[in-house]
């Protein structure tokens, strides 16, 4: 079965270490693995992961610009890679730096609003989420019980604002608060990844989130280099799930998105 993963991380070699080891130590989590596009590919090849796409962070707006490039380089290199380009809400000027992206060949853009310290629904961001309704998908981290920021709650005031958005919740629309975010999600229009969920719940627990929101909404993700794309592609297959519906959450219905005419 071919098997797309929707939710990696990879950082320049020199800094990947030290990289991988700030957001373990932002998770209170740990791994054996290190962040790099040589690692996540070795583990990915194990378990057939035949495409991956790249999700980078910029802390400050000043980086955002340079870690695009990266990632533009790094898909250039590599046959197997998709990129998404970051953007940050402290930005002054938007539409250059997604004119880049759009022309560079992204497929979308990601927000980690926990990380980058600014609300889902932060009106900074309305410029941009009203330029990008019919067009680039945005992948969001959602839900952190310890914070406010990715609440799966400010994330649905989004979609009702903008309901022409292409919006993509990552880890089931709530880490750590799959409940909250059924419940304000399960009607939303938008897609749900499964990274950094399998490893905190059962099997049992994942069908029925997944069967909530319905397997044609429903993307796999590792979540590499805190995921081990080894294990995560594991826990996947023990999810009580028919043929059909693995293979729209493995890969037909990332190739939706990743094949779009409006990206």
């Amino acid at each position: 079965m071919q098997i797309i993963d929707f939710h990696t991380h990879i950082y320049p070699e020199p800094i990947a270490e030290k990289a991988t080891q700030s957001i373990c130590d932002f998770y209170n989590l740990n791994t054996d693995l290190v962040g790099t596009a040589k690692a996540l590919l070795e583990r990915g090849k194990k378990v057939g992961i035949s495409k991956y796409v790249l999700l980078p962070v910029s802390i400050k707006p000043e980086q955002v610009h340079h870690i695009n490039q990266f990632i533009v380089q790094e898909v250039a290199n590599h046959s197997e890679f998709f990129g998404f380009g970051t953007l940050h809400a402290g930005m002054k000027n938007f539409d250059d730096e997604i004119e880049y992206i759009r022309n560079s060949g992204l497929k979308g853009i990601k927000l980690h609003p926990d990380t980058q310290q600014f609300p889902i629904d932060d009106a900074r961001l309305f410029p941009v989420y009203e330029s990008l309704q019919n067009g680039f998908p945005i992948l969001v981290h959602c839900g952190d019980k310890r914070y406010d920021y990715s609440h799966p709650r400010r994330l649905r005031r989004v979609l009702d604002l903008f309901p022409r958005l292409r919006i993509i919740a990552a880890h089931l629309g709530g880490w750590s608060v799959y409940d909250e975010a059924v419940e304000l999600l399960k009607d939303a229009n938008c897609y749900f990844d499964i990274s950094s969920c399998m490893s905190f719940l059962s099997p049992k627990q994942m069908e029925k989130y997944i069967n909530a929101y319905g397997t044609d909404r429903i993307l796999f993700g590792s979540d590499f280099p805190i995921g081990d794309p080894v294990k995560e592609v594991e826990s996947f297959l023990r999810i009580n799930l028919t043929t059909d519906e693995r293979k729209k959450i493995a890969f037909r219905n990332a190739e939706i998105i990743l094949n779009s005419d409006t990206i």
